[in-house]
């Protein structure tokens, strides 16, 4: 059974973890499994970090560990899945996949919550893979789990912005123009969008366009200070470029 303090060093690790600073979360961590070898959450977290620092091997043995000693934890099964399709060993994901999807079934809860559940999961791991991908320039990998990220959980809007985002780093203007304008359309009260619209069509030499976006933003939230922000620099600014 965890105790009061295993518990608030797993609370710790996890805010460090919430705010990218996997380096302190990973030392809390491995002090609460020196201690006890049989935290789940603290091999779950250790098992992200190292997915994240790009050490699959390390990772894929924690995400079973987690699995050892709780055969019910979703997300790390979830996570397990994932890896092994990214490198390349399929039936190994299917197979956790599919004996999750059948726990969750068993569960009997209400009706496609389950499969909404697993769905945000896996979008939330190829979002985390897409990032890394842009953080280093590799555009074609990133637009591929942007839009496995949209295809499994439309609801998260700000994909549709890092789509435009890739379109415009690999010179489709014109795709990365019409994805914004669509999603403005689609979602009209979604402000990200029109700021985003206005940043593009400033990057593009569209000065005024971009300040219209952005007065609109104002309109309907007068408060926003990214907003006030990017109008006031292109209000100022000698250069067509905002950064």
């Amino acid at each position: 059974m965890i105790n009061n303090k295993e518990s608030d060093l797993i609370n710790k690790a996890r805010d460090f973890y919430n705010r990218g600073k996997y380096k302190e979360a990973k030392i809390l961590l491995n002090d609460i499994i020196d201690s006890n070898g049989k935290s789940a959450e603290a091999f779950y977290y250790l098992g992200n970090i190292f997915h994240i620092d790009g050490e699959i091997g390390k990772a894929i043995k924690a995400f079973n560990k987690v699995l050892e000693l709780d055969p019910c934890h979703t997300d790390a099964s979830i996570s397990l899945s994932i890896l092994y399709n990214d490198i390349g060993k399929y039936e190994e994901g299917k197979k956790i996949f599919d004996q999750t999807n059948e726990r969750i079934k068993s569960r009997k809860t209400k009706e496609n919550v389950e499969d909404r559940h697993i769905n945000k999961k896996f979008a939330e791991k190829h979002y985390e893979l897409a990032e890394m991908y842009m953080s280093y320039n590799r555009y074609d990998e990133a637009l591929y789990e942007y839009n496995k990220v949209n295809a499994l959980n439309p609801e998260h809007l700000e994909t549709r912005i890092k789509v435009a985002k890739v379109y415009s780093k690999k010179g489709f203007v014109s795709k990365a123009f019409d994805e914004l304008r669509k999603l403005k359309t689609e979602n009209p009260g979604f402000i990200p969008a029109r700021i985003a619209l206005g940043i593009l069509f400033y990057g593009n030499g569209k000065v005024l366009e971009a300040q219209n976006e952005w007065r609109n933003v104002l309109v309907k939230d007068p408060y926003n200070s990214e907003a006030k922000m990017y109008l006031n620099l292109s209000e100022t600014a000698t250069e067509t470029s905002i950064t």
